[in-house]
């Protein structure tokens, strides 16, 4: 691997304002409560999902 090459860091979502909705959805970042807890124990694949996941519920909200 070229010494150049680098990984970006897939960032948790995470925008302070949490606090689970009656849906069981964090009103700030649209995760659930079991993968904020799992985050930090994802590998990347798995936080992809949960980011892919983010953005349909992102979309469901905003309707």
């Amino acid at each position: 691997m070229p010494a150049n090459h680098y990984y970006a860091a897939i960032l948790s979502p995470c925008v302070g304002v949490c606090s689970l909705d009656a849906g069981g959805l964090c009103t700030g970042c649209r995760r659930t409560a079991a993968e904020i807890a799992a985050w930090s124990t994802m590998d990347d694949a798995a936080r992809l999902r949960v980011m892919d996941a983010l953005d349909a519920r992102g979309a469901d909200a905003g309707s």
